[in-house]
């Protein structure tokens, strides 16, 4: 279990500084109407946005460990937490400041981790019915349609739902990292979950790139966070067989609630009082400089 939360925290610390770097990507790259290669090619340019993705790779391959070895509840409150990485991240390299709830916020996940590290007990089933390996990767097929469709319309309620594909997207790549047959090439390459791991990673940062293009921070932030931390960790107690200890479910619970109420709460982090604004930025929304939700 060391070893699972040890690389869980050094994730949420590459999730967390990526987020910074990926967010002032996104908003310095022309305005998007709908999915296009264009876009790609934007982002791509920005060294911002390219160096937030591969502190989100490396992140992403050190929580694979901890997706293996540990609860996916305690996983994904782990690494949803990594907004209040950003919020420190943003103070130290954009010079950004923290308000009262910030620092609640902040503290609330601490608490929350401390407490569901305390509770969580020992990761369920690392394998499932393939029934549900291609019910994973339905289910990216059915998030990018989504996202074809939300992707033409704007303001927070399209940023939400844009969040909310995002999260789902990163909760079905975390499913997959759990359930995924290792056993050899072969198997890798014929089971619908290393599919599902792939479409709904790409997917999910699609979503989330176009979600930062259309209203607030906030809206991409709170929306994501329900289905990306919920979602697994729902499927993780009810499918998969995770558990806390025997007798700490109290604390688990507790814990789980805590810290994301606290990511919660440093949503709003995204949507700063004022700061310096991009020289270069094209559109109208770079003045404001963005925070992000995790990954």
């Amino acid at each position: 279990m060391l070893l699972g939360l040890t690389t869980a925290l050094v994730a949420t610390v590459c999730f967390g500084f990526g987020a910074v770097f990926q967010a002032r990507g996104a908003r310095s790259a022309p305005r998007a109407d709908r999915v296009r290669a264009g876009l790609l090619a934007a982002l791509a340019r920005s060294w911002q946005f390219l160096l937030g993705t591969l502190l989100d790779i490396v992140g992403f391959a050190l929580s694979i460990v901890a997706l293996r070895t540990l609860p996916l509840f305690l996983v994904q409150a782990v690494t949803n937490a990594s907004l209040a990485v950003t919020a420190l991240a943003a103070v130290w390299l954009l010079g950004a400041r923290l308000r009262r709830g910030d620092l609640a916020g902040i503290l609330a996940v601490v608490v929350g981790l401390t407490l569901l590290a305390l509770g969580s007990g020992r990761e369920g089933r690392d394998h499932a019915a393939p029934a549900f390996h291609w019910a994973l990767l339905a289910t990216t097929a059915v998030l990018l349609l989504a996202t074809l469709v939300l992707v033409r319309r704007e303001g927070n309620a399209a940023a939400a739902g844009l969040g909310l594909l995002a999260g789902a997207g990163f909760g079905v790549t975390s499913l997959a990292v759990r359930v995924l047959d290792v056993s050899g090439p072969v198997a890798v390459l014929t089971d619908p979950a290393a599919y599902a791991l792939a479409v709904g990673g790409l997917g999910g940062y699609l979503a989330y790139a176009l979600a930062l293009q259309r209203g607030t921070v906030t809206a991409a932030t709170a929306a994501g966070t329900v289905t990306e931390t919920f979602g697994p960790a729902l499927v993780g107690v009810t499918v998969l067989g995770d558990a806390a200890r025997p007798g700490f479910e109290w604390c688990a619970l507790t814990g789980f609630a805590v810290s994301v109420g606290g990511t919660f709460v440093l949503s709003r982090f995204g949507e700063p009082e004022g700061g310096p604004a991009e020289p270069t930025a094209p559109h109208r929304d770079a003045e404001a400089e963005p925070a992000v939700p995790p990954r």
